[in-house]
């Protein structure tokens, strides 16, 4: 693995055209504190079908998309980066779908009449949370109308291709990237595997949807995964000694843009638009949040015939 720093001058290492599970990355003799913790209590691997995608940005890039009526790559690689939208509904199934398959004979009356939930506990990462680690300001497409205008005005209306882009280890984040470009662009990127459809992949494309097989999806180890086989039913437990810190992992998906923009009418954008909090609010390097008030009047500047107030993308109560 190759060190690098991003844009926000945070430290990583770079696995490229792979997506490296967590076994995989203790292979690769990077040094990583949280990574070889041996004292992580047991915790789910679930499968999250997410049809959604959301791009975070600050005042000025809210600026800039308003003005171009659309989102262009602002950094040196030519891609426009957005991360999978996991809400309530994806807990929920992915639930469903891992009780399923650890108890093939479980009946619906039964989960229905004795299942507590569970999985919902262990969604503490930032990838499960509606604060953000980059503005204020959220822009949330579903995959299929995001992919649709992308093969419209970058693939001539051909499908675009999919493929796996890299793995980049932080000191407690893993994040497995997929590039999306188009068939004119194979050359540029033959070199990178195309995203597989395979059932031990951490991620794949299918009927429109991103399929993410979690590796990490705690950060803080709270609660501990229990099987109760004899009664048919999996349940989390406190943990009672200190919480455990651990990487948690999560995908983004780069479109090749160039120095185009991917095109959305104004009043599609404000549609899609939503204030969300900061992650850890004056700790955030190189990132500049706002409150409320001063979002909302932002906004209404920008859309001043728009009458539709701005909503919060907040975890529900």
């Amino acid at each position: 693995m190759i060190r690098q720093t991003n844009q926000r001058g945070h430290d990583y290492h770079e696995a490229e055209k792979q997506h490296l599970k967590l076994e995989d990355l203790k292979e690769t003799g990077v040094r990583n504190q949280y990574l070889f913790k041996e004292n992580i209590p047991p915790y789910p691997h679930p499968e999250f079908h997410v049809c959604r995608l959301k791009h975070d940005t600050g005042k000025k890039g809210l600026d800039g998309i308003r003005r171009d009526e659309g989102f262009k790559n602002l950094g040196k690689d030519s891609l426009l980066w957005w991360s999978l939208d996991v809400g309530p509904e994806e807990i929920t199934s992915a639930e469903k779908k891992l009780l399923e398959t650890t108890y093939p004979d479980l009946t619906e009356e039964e989960q229905a009449q004795r299942q507590q939930s569970f999985l919902g506990k262990f969604a503490t990462s930032p990838a499960f949370k509606r604060t953000s680690r980059l503005g204020s300001y959220r822009f949330t497409f579903n995959l299929e109308e995001l992919l649709k205008a992308y093969s419209e005005q970058f693939c001539s209306g051909e499908p675009p291709v999919m493929r796996m882009y890299t793995t980049h280890l932080y000191k407690k984040e893993v994040m497995y990237a997929v590039v999306v470009h188009s068939p004119a662009n194979q050359e540029k990127f033959s070199e990178y595997p195309l995203l597989p459809d395979d059932p031990n992949a951490v991620c794949v494309y299918k009927d429109g949807c991103f399929i993410w097989r979690s590796e990490a999806m705690c950060e803080t180890h709270n609660y501990e995964l229990v099987l109760r086989r004899d009664e048919k039913q999996m349940a989390a437990e406190p943990v009672y000694y200190y919480p455990q810190f651990y990487v948690w992992d999560n995908v983004a998906v780069a479109l090749h843009v160039d120095d185009q923009v991917l095109n959305f009418d104004a009043g599609r954008l404000r549609k899609n638009l939503k204030f969300c909090k900061a992650e850890k609010p004056g700790l955030m390097r190189g990132v500049e949040f706002e409150d409320f008030p001063k979002a909302e009047e932002a906004v209404k500047g920008l859309w001043p015939d728009n009458p539709s107030p701005l909503e919060k993308d907040e975890d529900p109560e």
